[in-house]
């Protein structure tokens, strides 16, 4: 069985995500929402998966990895680096979906693509990514990684109230692939 694809990410106004590989922002409440959606299962015993690309992963603090009660799938070709017992490598995306339906299946309900900017590229073309959570931060930051525009083929299915932390204001967005897209 095909499994459907999510993407989490937050964009600044101009789809900013990353500046040297870094997020450019520190909002604590798009940091919980974004474990919060990433943790969430419905059935007791299951797990979500998390995709990644290597830099992402070098980019989160090491005392936060592998993300807790996630599967962490983590993708690069060099073969020489080491990874915690618990993190599948692959090698694409295509091998990450493969691997993990032929060795975690059971264990799985939803699978997110959480970056970077050449995963999300490729994810956004593949006709099982299904939906997108969106932090959408209201500033301009100086970016050097972008999220692609994605309004053509994804319809707004939910949006939070804006809120204020930090000095910044942002907002939570659920979007759908639409189906005359597919």
């Amino acid at each position: 069985m095909k499994r459907s694809l999510n993407i989490i990410v937050a964009v600044d106004q101009k789809n900013g995500i990353g500046k040297d590989g870094v997020l450019p922002w520190n909002i604590s409440g798009d940091m919980k929402h974004f474990k919060d959606i990433t943790m969430r299962v419905s059935e007791d015993g299951k797990m979500n998966a998390v995709i990644m690309g290597r830099k992402t992963w070098d980019s989160i603090p090491e005392r936060f990895r592998p993300l807790k009660e996630r599967i962490n799938v983590v993708l690069t070709r060099n073969k020489d680096l080491h990874f915690e017992e618990s993190v599948i490598i692959a090698s694409g995306l295509d091998d990450a979906l493969k691997t993990i339906e032929d060795h975690c299946s059971d264990k799985i309900e939803k699978v997110f693509v959480i970056g970077g900017q050449q995963l999300f590229n490729e994810a956004l073309k593949d006709p099982l990514c299904e939906s997108l959570f969106v932090t959408h931060i209201d500033n301009v930051f100086d970016c050097d990684a972008f999220f692609p525009d994605f309004n053509r083929a994804f319809t707004l299915k939910s949006k939070s109230g804006s809120i204020i932390e930090a000095g910044y204001t942002y907002y939570f967005c659920e979007y759908k692939r639409s189906f005359l897209e597919r």
